[in-house]
Formats: C-alpha cells, sequence, structure tokens
C-alpha cells in the first residue's frame, strides 16, 4: 500500500463537519494501539482536525512474531533483520483559521529527522477524505511503502525517533 505523496494544500470542505461525526461515531479505543491511544484521543478532541487511522509502528523479528507488538526491541546480538511496521497518523483536517495554523504546526514534526520522519498525503486516503494528511515514521528510501525490513540497528534508530516522534506530536497537542 503506497503510504507517500507530495503533501497538497488544504481545499474546501462544506462536508467536514458531518465526515467528522460520521467518523468518531464508528471509533472505538480497543482499534487503536494503546501507546497512543490518549493521543489519538486528543487529536479526536479537536474541533479541526479528526483522524482516519493510526499505527504505533510495531516491530516483528526472530522470536517475536506478533504483528500487533508494542514491547520496546530487546538488546540482543546476532538479529540480522526486523520487519517495521510504519508508525502513522493519518488525519483530516479542517479548513479554517485553526485548521491551517494546526496544519503548519504538524509540518514542523518532520524537523525532528528529516531523513525518517514525513508529514504527506497518501492519495487513497485523499480520494475518501479530502483534506487527508500522514504524519509518518519510515526510513526516506521506504516512504512510500507501509513496511520494510531492515537491520537491526536502524531498527532501533527507528524505534528512538518513533518515541521523539509521538512524544512531539504529545507536546503539540497540549498547545
Amino acid at each position: 500500500m503506497e503510504t507517500y505523496t507530495e503533501l497538497k494544500e488544504l481545499v474546501d470542505n462544506p462536508n467536514y463537519q458531518d465526515q467528522r461525526r460520521k467518523t468518531l461515531s464508528g471509533l472505538t479505543d480497543d482499534m487503536i494501539d494503546e501507546p497512543i491511544l490518549e493521543i489519538i484521543n486528543g487529536f479526536n478532541k479537536l474541533t479541526y482536525c479528526f483522524t482516519l487511522q493510526c499505527c504505533y509502528g510495531h516491530f516483528v523479528y526472530e522470536g517475536q512474531k506478533n504483528p500487533q507488538n508494542v514491547e520496546p526491541l530487546p538488546i540482543r546480538d546476532g538479529m540480522a533483520k526486523v520487519e517495521y511496521r510504519i508508525a502513522y497518523i493519518a488525519m483530516c483536517i479542517e479548513n479554517s483559521a485553526p485548521g491551517r495554523a494546526f496544519f503548519k504546526v504538524l509540518k514542523k514534526i518532520p524537523t525532528i529527522n528529516p531523513e525518517n520522519v514525513q508529514f504527506c498525503c497518501a492519495e487513497w486516503f485523499w480520494e475518501k477524505q479530502v483534506n487527508s494528511y500522514v504524519l509518518q515514521v519510515e526510513p526516506d528510501r521506504f516512504k512510500r511503502e507501509d513496511t520494510a525490513t531492515i537491520d537491526y540497528n536502524e531498527a532501533l534508530n527507528a524505534e528512538k525517533i518513533r518515541n521523539k516522534f509521538f512524544k512531539r506530536i504529545e507536546n503539540c497537542l497540549k498547545r
């Protein structure tokens, strides 16, 4: 699944509030990875933004085959490859003054590590929901994919960046 396309500008969407209400009415806490539950609920309390999908970012490796694993990577010698399942938040932003201000804040999040963090669009989201955007943590060479097989040291780095990424988002929501 392609997760990355170039960033688009906000457009008018007179159906935003109805779309927000409909999307959020079908969302339950058990659909969200526990480590980011408060962050996603924070997004959805904003009147000018709501989430469409999200993932904490999971690591699957020899001895850990759970595709929903949220445990930190173990410190282990000899681990060669890790399947990294992209950390992301897909959201819809209202084209309003607070929505445009929030859009500007979100555009700065990739500065924490531009080689591994992107703010972008995904065409398949946009086709269903205009003004949909994705914040994601994925090594740049894999930014168009939703999984990547990477070596263990790069996985450790991705984990560190993912944690910093979610902390930055959490801080943005507190403002």
